[in-house]
């Protein structure tokens, strides 16, 4: 009881000094942010790497998993760096990373309360069906709340203001946030809210493969009672990426 209690401790400091150290970064942007994002980046390719060294000793399988890991943090690191940017407020980066910790509160607890088949027990033993329902509930719910509060201009997307958010429209027709019909807003979030869920838990499920393949409880060790920051950011870097390649190949 008292190891439970002092792990607790040390899992607590050490979320608070992430929480800390990231949300000064954020806050700050620039060349803070930039620096911290490239930082992050740098650690999760290394367990990456690690992970990817461990589970084969294939040369040439080494070589691309370490190419597709070039690729994926890559890609979501330049959507982390595109998304705080002085085009935008904070609104559309929070968004995401609001909708991303929705997703893991509400799969742990949905999952607790009701249990019910896994859904791939071979990786992740505590992954449930329902609790990918509460996931999409806790995104949907967070969209819904975003999406509200720019309606009732209490947030803007843009540096220059509800005026320009409206204007531009970001390309999309029809202009779904605009809609002060309950009905189509609920829909639409919860759409991009199943998304959401989806990428997050494959990203979470992929990441406890690729530890599973190389024989690993954690990635790394570097955060003292949370392993290493890859287990940290799994379910973000898989929702990032999907952006990234989103606004690549979106339609012109």
């Amino acid at each position: 009881m008292n190891g439970q209690k002092s792990d607790l401790g040390l899992r607590t400091i050490s979320a608070t000094v992430m929480l800390a150290v990231a949300g000064a970064a954020l806050w700050f942007g620039g060349a803070v942010w930039i620096a911290f994002v490239c930082a992050v980046a740098v650690v999760v390719l290394w367990e990456w790497t690690r992970l990817a060294r461990q589970g084969t000793g294939n040369p040439a399988e080494r070589g691309f998993w370490n190419f597709a890991g070039m690729i994926y943090v890559g890609a979501s690191a330049a959507m982390l760096l595109f998304l705080r940017n002085p085009v935008f407020t904070l609104a559309p980066l929070l968004t995401v990373l609001a909708a991303v910790i929705a997703v893991d509160v509400g799969a742990y607890f949905t999952g607790r309360a009701l249990g019910g088949p896994k859904i791939a027990p071979s990786i992740s033993p505590s992954k449930t069906w329902s609790g990918l329902l509460g996931g999409v509930l806790g995104a949907t719910l967070a969209l819904l709340g975003a999406a509200r509060l720019w309606q009732e201009g209490a947030i803007w997307l843009t540096a220059a203001g509800m005026a320009a958010d409206k204007a531009a429209c970001f390309g999309l027709q029809p202009c779904w946030y605009l809609q002060a019909r309950p009905i189509p807003l609920f829909a639409t979030c919860l759409l991009t809210g199943l998304l959401v869920a989806v990428c997050a838990q494959a990203g979470d499920f992929f990441e406890s493969w690729m530890k599973r393949r190389a024989g690993v409880k954690d990635s790394g060790s570097l955060i003292p009672g949370h392993g290493g920051v890859f287990d940290r950011v799994d379910g973000l870097l898989a929702v990032l990426f999907v952006l990234a390649l989103m606004l690549l190949f979106q339609p012109r």
